[in-house]
């Protein structure tokens, strides 16, 4: 019992604190700092507290069922904590790191334009972070990972006056969504493999484990894949390593606690808690390690050419974290923590120095500078030298291919459907999901070759719809519209399945109804009061005149991509549980569906709300600042 009370601590804390921080008054900068720095300072001293004692106790590792969401009978959501030497060391640094950048940001963030927003955003991602460290199922890990990709979000777009933060700020946090299909579809096939929400303390049964997976071999070796992918785009691994330089444009404090020592190493840590799952599987971890080899070769050469200390930080750090990923798939998990935790520290000292650094180069440079010696790169052939220089120099076009095969493309595909004005949308989307809701309680008159593949087809509806909502330019409320159809296609592709409650059904749509409607009024409300700069084609910078519509806007986005403000997210990973684990296609398309809408619900928020003010009378920065 006392265990369970402690550990829960460990997340009640930080919520106690988030909820706090945002009564507390904006005008008093002392208050909403103070709170942030003593809770973290009590946090940080309850974790080393406990993990001695648990350290003394034999490290036995420690399972609590904390609360119970939803229960059907046949599936259960369940909020499950887990800690053993991996959340202790994870936990451990993310307490000092937090410890460090706050104290840091009472000082450095003084007298800045957002200072409690700053805070408030801080204190969400300490909550999500050991929301994360501490999880014990994927449905609880999958939370804070949601939670950690909107925090991030938020910090990167923190100066939202400015283009290029803004700009950068949806860039990794659609990269972040890409990677969060990885995390879907891994739990749905999980699901299928233990018919049940395994729990991580599970996986340490040997036997169990091997028992499953010698007669499920694909489904385990596809959950093993889709967690390679997660991991990778959460570490910024290839193809997905671009996204880290771009995410420096924060405040130096939120670059050092996200992206140098904490959030970017939540790849490693998806791995270690998943090893005992995959640590069989030869092809897994043969795929792991070549993807951080491959990284560690390419980006270490890039961090040696760049021009700027915040980028070559990131690329160095990116290639620290692909040696873990070797050093995971083969099996060193100690190392591997002791590599995070060396890695965490020194980026959090550089890049909180970076600024001292940087002024102190320059006039060392000018009064003591000497050409530097030849090194190991000067003694290879010069062709490939200069040809290494040009690829690093370009970040080996990175951003540009994964522009090029990931969202290109969308939007060509999208851009194809332009005929789904407002009118027609109303004109085709009810008559014919009218039809299909005629078949779904008729299904006695559909053939049986053709009641196989309804599902599928309706699925690939309500994608093509999310995909002219990403590629939409002229009409927000087009879009808003198309990613709210795209839940209702969903609904009705996996009811084709079999016969469940509706209230599932109910639990799914609820919060995307409610949500959907708040946020047409606000996206309503914005069109009357701003006809001239009402589109998807600039930054507009609304929440300056509108902050309160702007943040109404926001929560509502979040509610109908399924954050975890509403049913919906409890219902889209109850939707999943009823698609067989033969419909990979089906799945594929209803994961697909449900991560671009999410990149199109905030690119309409960030298009509309920030970025540059549209009106010149209102002082706003260049788009190089």
């Amino acid at each position: 019992m006392e265990h369970q009370i402690i550990i829960s601590s460990f997340v009640l804390l930080p919520l106690l604190a988030f909820v706090v921080s945002l009564l507390l008054s904006d005008k008093n900068e002392n208050s909403f700092s103070r709170l942030a720095f003593g809770m973290v300072s009590i946090h940080l001293l309850l974790i080393s507290t406990y993990i001695l004692y648990w350290i003394l106790g034999g490290m036995k590792p420690e399972n609590i069922r904390e609360l119970e969401l939803y229960n059907n009978g046949s599936y259960q959501f369940l909020l499950d904590f887990y800690f053993d030497k991996t959340t202790a060391v994870f936990l451990w640094v993310g307490a000092f790191v937090t410890f460090l950048i706050t104290r840091y940001s009472r000082f450095y963030m003084h007298m800045e334009e957002g200072y409690k927003r700053f805070f408030n955003t801080l204190l969400f991602f300490y909550l999500a972070y050991n929301l994360t460290v501490l999880a014990g199922n994927f449905e609880t890990l999958f939370l804070g990972w949601e939670m950690l990709g909107i925090s991030s979000f938020l910090l990167i777009a923190f100066y939202r006056d400015r283009y290029l933060p803004v700009r950068n700020a949806v860039k990794v946090f659609s990269i972040y969504r890409i990677g969060d299909i990885g995390i879907i579809l891994a739990m749905w096939a999980s699901h299928h493999l233990w018919h049940e929400n395994i729990t991580f303390i599970k996986l340490l049964d040997e036997e169990l484990v091997s028992e499953h997976l010698a007669s499920h071999g694909g489904i385990g070796l596809f959950i093993a894949v889709s967690l390679l992918i997660a991991a990778a785009a959460k570490s910024a691994q290839l193809p997905f390593s671009s996204w880290l330089p771009r995410a420096m444009e924060g405040p130096t404090p939120s670059s050092a606690i996200f992206y140098g020592s904490l959030s970017v190493h939540f790849g490693v840590f998806l791995l270690l808690r998943t090893f005992p799952f995959w640590e069989h599987q030869l092809t897994a971890r043969i795929l792991i390690g070549v993807v951080g080899l491959l990284t560690t070769l390419i980006t270490y050469p890039i961090a040696r050419v760049q021009s700027t200390i915040k980028t070559q930080i990131a690329y160095a750090s990116i290639a620290q974290i692909g040696i873990m990923f070797i050093e995971v798939a083969l099996g060193l998990e100690v190392l591997a923590l002791v590599h995070f935790a060396g890695n965490a520290f020194l980026r959090t000292y550089q890049l909180l120095v970076s600024p001292s650094v940087v002024a102190y180069m320059i006039r060392d440079q000018f009064y003591h500078f000497k050409p530097k010696n030849i090194t190991l790169e000067d003694t290879l052939p010069k062709r490939l030298e200069y040809s290494l220089y040009l690829l690093s120099i370009k970040e080996w076009n990175l951003d540009l291919t994964l522009n090029r095969w990931v969202f290109s493309p969308i939007k060509k595909l999208g851009r194809k459907l332009d005929f789904l004005t407002p009118r027609n949308l109303l004109l085709y989307f009810l008559p014919v999901y009218s039809f299909g809701l005629f078949l779904y309680f008729n299904q006695d008159w559909i053939p049986e070759w053709l009641r196989d593949y309804l599902p599928g087809f309706f699925g690939l509806l309500g994608m093509l719809m999310v995909f002219k909502a990403f590629s939409e330019r002229s009409y927000p409320r087009l879009a808003w519209m198309l990613v709210m159809a795209n839940h209702f296609w969903i609904a009705l592709a996996v009811s084709f399945n079999e016969t469940f409650d509706y209230s599932q059904t109910l639990i799914y749509l609820s919060g995307v109804v409610v949500a959907g409607a708040i946020g047409y009024w606000a996206l309503d409300s914005l069109r009357k009061k701003e006809k001239n700069s009402f589109d998807l084609n600039q930054y507009y910078g609304h929440v300056y005149e509108y902050p309160k519509l702007s943040l109404v806007f926001l929560l509502s986005a979040l509610g109908v991509m399924g954050f975890p403000i509403s049913p919906t997210f409890i219902g889209v990973d109850l939707i999943f549980s009823h698609i067989h684990e033969d419909q990979y296609i089906l799945a594929s398309f209803d994961a697909i569906s449900f991560i671009f809408g999410g990149i199109a619900l905030i690119r309409i928020y960030a298009r509309l709300f920030l970025g540059p003010h549209v009106k010149n009378y209102h002082p706003t920065a260049l788009k190089s600042s």
